[in-house]
C-alpha cells in the first residue's frame, strides 16, 4: 500500500511532467503560427508582386535605404574578415609551407560563404529592424488600417517594395562584399605574408568556378527574401504601442539571423550533395 507521501510525489511527478508537455508543445504550436505566417508573407508578396504594378519610386527609395546605405558597413565587416581570414589562414597554413595557398582559401570561402552570409546578417540587423519598426508603427497608429479603408492593398504599397528592394539590392553588395573580402586578403598577403600581387590575384581568380560563384550568389537572392518577408510579417504582427513595436523589432531581427543561418547550412548541404 503506498504512502501518502508516495502518492504526492508520484503526483507531483506528474503535474511536471503535463506542464513540461504543456510548454513543448505550446512551442511548437507558436513555432508553427510564425513559420507559416511568414511563409503566407512570403507567397502574397510574390503575387502581387507579378499581378499588380510596381511602385518604382517607392521602391527606389527602399534600395536607397537597405542598400545604398548599407554599403559603410558591409565594406567594413567584409574587409576585416578578409584580413582576418588571411592571417588565420596563413598561420595554419605556414606549418606545411603552403602560404601560397592562402589567396585559394580567402577566395573560396568569402565567395561561397563569408561574403553572401556576413551581407545577410548584417543587412538583417540593420535592416530587418527598420522595416520591422516602420510597418509596426504604421500598424500601431493604424494607419495600416486607414491603407485598407481607401481600398488600398497593404502589401502592394508596403510590403512589394521593400521585397524587391531588399532581393536586388542584397545580390549587389554580396558581390560587393566578395570583392571586398578578397581585396582585404590581397593587403595581408602583399604587406605581411610576402606574397606577390600576381601570385594572390591569379590564384584566388583561377581558383573559383561557374559553381562557387552561383552558390554564393544564389543565396544572397534567398537571404533578400528571408528579410524582407520576416520584417513585414513582424511589423504586422506588432501590437500594444512602443513596447509591441520594440518587441517586433527584436524578433524580426533574431528570427531573420537564425533563418539565415539555418538555411545556408540546409542549402549548402543541398548543393554539396546534389551537384
Amino acid at each position: 500500500m503506498k504512502t501518502p507521501k508516495t502518492s504526492f510525489s508520484a503526483l507531483r511527478k506528474w503535474i511536471s511532467l503535463q506542464h513540461y508537455l504543456g510548454v513543448v508543445g505550446e512551442s511548437w504550436i507558436g513555432f508553427a503560427y510564425e513559420a507559416g505566417g511568414i511563409s503566407l508573407m512570403f507567397w502574397r508578396s510574390c503575387k502581387v508582386l507579378f499581378m499588380a504594378p510596381l511602385r518604382v519610386h517607392e521602391t527606389a527609395s527602399q534600395m536607397y535605404k537597405i542598400g545604398v546605405a548599407s554599403f559603410p558597413l558591409v565594406s567594413l565587416t567584409a574587409l576585416f574578415t578578409g584580413m582576418v581570414l588571411a592571417l588565420q589562414s596563413a598561420y595554419q597554413l605556414r606549418i606545411f609551407s603552403a602560404v601560397q595557398f592562402t589567396s585559394d582559401l580567402v577566395s573560396l570561402s568569402t565567395v561561397r560563404e563569408l561574403g553572401p552570409v556576413l551581407t545577410g546578417v548584417v543587412v538583417a540587423g540593420r535592416v530587418g529592424a527598420s522595416i520591422a519598426a516602420e510597418i509596426g508603427t504604421m500598424k500601431v497608429t493604424e494607419q495600416i488600417d486607414a491603407l485598407q479603408s481607401l481600398a488600398m492593398d497593404p502589401i502592394r504599397y508596403l510590403v512589394v517594395p521593400r521585397f524587391v528592394a531588399s532581393v536586388s539590392m542584397l545580390f549587389i553588395l554580396s558581390i560587393y562584399a566578395m570583392v571586398i573580402g578578397i581585396l582585404g586578403g590581397y593587403g595581408i598577403a602583399i604587406f605581411k605574408l610576402g606574397i606577390s600581387s600576381h601570385t594572390y590575384l591569379s590564384r584566388a581568380i583561377d581558383i573559383l568556378v561557374l559553381k562557387d560563384i552561383v552558390t554564393g550568389l544564389s543565396k544572397a537572392f534567398f537571404f533578400g527574401m528571408i528579410i524582407s518577408s520576416v520584417g513585414c510579417y513582424y511589423g504586422f504582427e506588432a501590437k500594444g504601442g512602443a513596447e509591441g513595436v520594440g518587441m517586433a523589432t527584436t524578433k524580426a531581427v533574431v528570427t531573420s539571423i537564425i533563418t539565415i543561418i539555418a538555411f545556408d547550412c540546409f542549402y549548402t548541404a543541398m548543393v554539396h550533395f546534389l551537384f
